[in-house]
């Protein structure tokens, strides 16, 4: 398929495909961190976070700037929080639905 409008989605939503980022994503919810504070909060190497916030910004998700030596990270559109909320709120029902599965399976092999 050679649709680039297609081919952009998929490589923005390829980006959005990590479990960090998606955490980077939400610790940036508040407002601009920095990289020290995003590694503090997630529990990883500084490399780690510096990569994916690397791939965050190569897709435009995340901006950046710098005061003195410090590198400050925030979101670029504060849209992405609402795909992310509604991304949520599919997967809840997915989650719901699932559940109903299961009972309903607990239930035949209990008669």
């Amino acid at each position: 398929m050679n649709d680039p409008v297609r081919r952009f989605k998929a490589e923005f939503f390829k980006a959005l495909g990590h479990p960090v980022r998606l955490a980077i994503l939400d610790h940036l919810r508040n407002g601009e961190r920095s990289v020290n504070e995003l590694q503090a909060l997630l529990g990883c190497d500084q490399s780690t976070v510096s990569q994916q916030l690397s791939v965050l910004r190569n897709r435009g998700i995340v901006e950046s700037r710098k005061e003195g030596t410090t590198v400050f990270y925030r979101v670029a559109d504060p849209a992405i929080f609402r795909l992310l909320d509604v991304a949520r709120e599919i997967f809840n029902n997915q989650l719901i639905t699932t559940q109903e599965v299961l009972q309903q399976l607990t239930e035949v092999r209990s008669i």
